[in-house]
């Protein structure tokens, strides 16, 4: 396990900056995208820290019923269009 994972803070930081670097660009992302963050690492590890962000309130997870995908909490174009009922 790298040094990374095991410090939880840097671990939320590496995500969120990386996350939102491609805000830009996009806001939700496949669990299999946050590997490239933590190449030394393995997927479950990984899916933890991501699972316990979003237990936390940083990350929100999105679904169309078929796919999980992952985002910073209030970023992304259905929030506008949800608040528009």
């Amino acid at each position: 396990m790298s040094e990374l994972l095991d410090d939880k803070e840097a671990a939320t930081k590496a995500v969120v900056d990386w996350l939102e670097k491609k805000a830009k660009t996009k806001t939700k992302f496949y669990i299999k995208d946050f590997y490239k963050i933590f190449p030394d690492d393995k997927p479950r590890m990984i899916k933890k820290v991501v699972n316990k962000m979003v237990e936390d309130g940083i990350l929100e997870f999105w679904s169309s019923g078929s796919t999980t995908m992952y985002g910073l909490k209030g970023a992304g174009i259905q929030h506008a269009s949800e608040k528009e009922e």
